[in-house]
């Protein structure tokens, strides 16, 4: 079998050294959307930000790429709250954006949960929601309304647990125990015994708690705040970019160039340098040092605190401790999927498929996990890109593309983990050969109608994950969103060790604003007093 050939889709600066413009004013490694987030919101403050991108294009997860002909997303599925200009995340685009990126709204059922044969359909907006559930569901609608003000509650209580990821040291302490008290007692426990407290009824729950796939974390296990903030963030519907996930670094990268920065790819950091206790820059895999007075991690905390910091960095013990109270999410395979055809003559939706065999998340995982081979999928998700995006018809005419995601631990694939991207043999290929036969024949009982126009597919694993964004096991979300999680007082973007931030979606939570706002609150905390305006235009309007 041939290698495949890399994507043609390239988005940033390819680095040189002689090509680095210094001084600047800050140094941010990692172009996923929170690194590259932090970059235009201190540019737009006027400062000269340098980002550093080890892969060929920049994005991170919102890279798109293309093969064969047809081009996909790698973790754009769908963003919510993209309908209205008051919402955070829309406010914050269109800061980043300079307002040059457009959204395409989905159907307002946006998202289908199959249990087994029956499903349920989310609808955008709280009372076609609602109305939805209780159609379905007839003898529940006050566990459904409990829970839409639940919801609620959660937003409320939000405000507190951002500013308490900024605040100086001496002011959080005291803010948080205000905070605490003011959250509902509910706020993080798990999901799971939150919506039992609500209902007894099985499938409600697993209707409720269908989108667990966006945080990788099944309902017993995840914190009823990142379930909360998932749910509500998609309550008004879903929205996709026009022109593609790849138009985000695209439009951003503009706003990072307008105070003198620049975004380079292929540009691969080794270490943090550290001077006097302090971070004082970056060595890059050529050698070169490059020095700034601020230097933003956007690489994950096992990637900041187990491999870029180096051996004689302060409080180094501290952090390799710490890490000991955070699991990494979840990993997963995606299958890509092209098509020769239309998404209008197939009739494929813009509406997203959770596929599973029944209610019990928990205990589908579980056998899945004890014997892949012989038990259902738990969790297949089905996505629809060419649908979504009113661009992609005159983009690339007469096709059409599928992604499927669903569980791909990366025990799966470690044995070829040392072996280098398209060239990992034929046993890794039958491997993922038989996979990709399974989320076919999950795609084709929903949607017989492609089943003979499949043109091109190909799978990505965990291993995938690690080559293209140095997630060592493959996590997409980077930290488990456990309630123990959101207990970690140290997941803040001023680290204990001067000069060094976090942003990201270690920061805050998962998701594309999750991690947007993890750069939003990384400008605030560099900034200081000069970023309060900013905070306030954001938070507030």
């Amino acid at each position: 079998m041939s290698s495949p050939k890399p994507s043609t889709i390239r988005v940033g600066r390819r680095y040189r050294a002689n090509r680095l413009d210094g001084p600047y004013d800050a140094i941010v490694i990692g172009s996923g959307i929170g690194g590259l987030t932090a970059a235009a919101c201190l540019s737009k403050l006027g400062r000269k930000v340098v980002v550093f991108e080890q892969h060929y294009t920049a994005g991170g997860f919102t890279h798109s790429y293309d093969r064969n002909g047809y081009e996909w997303d790698v973790g754009v599925h769908y963003i919510g709250d993209m309908g209205a200009d008051h919402t955070l995340g829309k406010r914050l685009f269109d800061h980043i954006t300079d307002g040059q990126l457009s959204w395409a709204p989905m159907d307002a059922h946006y998202d289908r949960i199959f249990l087994g044969d029956k499903h349920v359909d989310l609808v955008a907006g709280p009372e076609a929601f609602s109305a939805e559930l209780k159609a379905a569901f007839p003898g529940e609608a006050q566990a459904i309304d409990t829970y839409l003000g639940y919801l609620k509650q959660v937003s409320n209580a939000m405000p507190g647990i951002v500013l308490g990821k900024v605040l100086p040291n001496l002011l959080s302490g005291p803010f948080r125990a205000l905070a605490k008290r003011k959250a509902p007692e509910f706020l993080n426990r798990t999901t799971r015994e939150v919506l039992e407290g609500l209902t007894d009824n099985q499938e409600l729950i697993a209707v409720l708690a269908g989108q667990w796939g966006d945080n990788g974390l099944p309902p017993a296990e995840s914190s009823f705040i990142i379930h909360a903030l998932i749910a509500r963030h998609y309550l008004y519907g879903g929205y996709y970019p026009i022109g593609g996930a790849s138009e985000m670094a695209k439009t951003i990268i503009p706003v990072v160039q307008q105070s003198g920065g620049e975004v380079f790819t292929y540009a691969d950091v080794t270490d943090i340098l550290i001077d006097d206790g302090k971070a004082v820059g970056v060595r890059m895999k050529d050698g070169e040092e490059v020095r700034a007075p601020l230097v933003i991690s956007n690489a994950g905390v096992f990637n900041t605190f187990g491999k870029l910091l180096p051996a004689n960095a302060p409080h180094r013990d501290y952090y390799q401790q710490k890490l000991q109270h955070v699991k990494r999410s979840m990993a997963s395979v995606c299958l890509y999927v092209g098509i020769e055809d239309t998404a209008e003559n197939l009739e494929l939706p813009k509406t997203n498929l959770w596929i599973y065999p029944g209610p019990d998340y928990e205990g589908q995982v579980q056998r899945f996990l004890d014997d892949p081979d012989h038990t259902d999928i738990p969790l297949t998700y089905t996505s629809f890109p060419s649908a979504k995006d009113p661009s992609f018809a005159e983009r690339y005419p007469g096709r059409a593309t599928i992604e499927i995601v669903a569980p791909g631990p990366f025990e799966w694939y470690q044995a070829w983990a040392d072996k280098p991207w398209g060239k990992r043999g034929d046993d890794y290929e039958a491997k993922k050969e038989a996979y990709a036969q399974r989320l076919l024949e999950k795609l084709y009982e929903k949607m017989p109608q492609v089943r003979d126009k499949v043109d091109y597919y190909e799978l990505s694993t965990p291993l995938s994950t690690d080559y293209f964004c140095r997630y060592e096991h493959g996590e997409i979300y980077g930290l488990d969103h456990t309630p123990k999680r959101f207990e970690q007082d140290w997941l803040k973007p001023k680290t204990r060790i001067p000069g060094l931030y976090l942003t990201g979606q270690d920061v805050m939570t998962c998701g594309v604003v999750g991690a947007m706002i993890g750069g939003l609150l990384t400008t605030v905390a560099v900034s200081g007093l000069k970023g309060l305006p900013l905070a306030k235009r954001m938070f507030v309007g």
